[in-house]
């Protein structure tokens, strides 16, 4: 009886351990990545395009309106909470039983969560990892640098990856000289950043940038001055 009893026994060990694993593993990932740049992300790696262009620069050398414009497009609540927005995703559950279009609440810390360790789509499974993900980030993390970091893996467009790499693709400029406009026509593609194109602006990404543009002014220009 034993004989066959051990072989068992070890299953369910490796079981019971690999759930360990994976969440000692993924501690040591966040804690790496709160003080080294990443050489790429889960999105860049799963990049249907040509080529990919990536830049990682500090917080400093950002233009300060490029992170309001984001907060302002993507989430205003972001300085307070601590990585999900519950008010936000009660309208949107509402709003999603009664509509076709889906609707999100992702804040910056769950799409920096899935940007940069998982994959894209809709499953439990996934929505599970980007919940423990975004829990260790807001947890481990300074919000300054979960900002910095959304603005320098977040995609811009086709095989575009950081807000530099916007800022010399379509501006011709680094991240640090974009101006307030230029800032919100970035944000006003996040949406759909392979469709919607800075370059080439059409009417609702014009009209949201404009809308991006006037919420930003409300917040006030030192709406995120007291980062930490």
């Amino acid at each position: 009886m034993k004989r066959y009893q051990r072989p068992r026994l070890r299953v369910w060990q490796w079981l019971l351990l690999a759930p360990l694993a994976f969440a000692v593993l993924a501690v040591l990932q966040v804690l790496i990545l709160r003080v080294v740049p990443p050489f790429t992300s889960a999105f860049m790696i799963a990049a249907d395009a040509p080529t990919v262009r990536y830049d990682w620069v500090p917080w400093q050398r950002i233009a300060p309106v490029a992170g309001l414009a984001m907060v302002a497009a993507e989430d205003q609540k972001f300085p307070e909470h601590w990585g999900f927005d519950f008010e936000a995703i009660d309208k949107a559950l509402d709003h999603n039983r009664h509509s076709r279009r889906v609707r999100g609440a992702s804040t910056i810390s769950q799409q920096t969560a899935k940007n940069l360790f998982l994959w894209s789509g809709r499953s439990y499974v996934r929505k599970g990892l980007e919940v423990g993900y975004t829990l260790l980030i807001e947890t481990l993390w300074p919000k300054r640098r979960v900002l910095e970091m959304y603005l320098n893996i977040a995609q811009f467009g086709p095989g575009v990856y950081g807000v530099d790499a916007a800022a010399q693709t379509y501006f011709r400029k680094p991240a640090a000289r974009l101006t307030r406009h230029e800032a919100a026509l970035l944000a006003a593609v996040l949406p759909n950043p392979v469709r919607l194109r800075v370059d080439r602006p059409s009417a609702y990404v014009l009209g949201r940038a404009n809308q991006i543009e006037r919420q930003m002014q409300a917040l006030g220009g030192d709406y995120l001055a007291n980062l930490r």
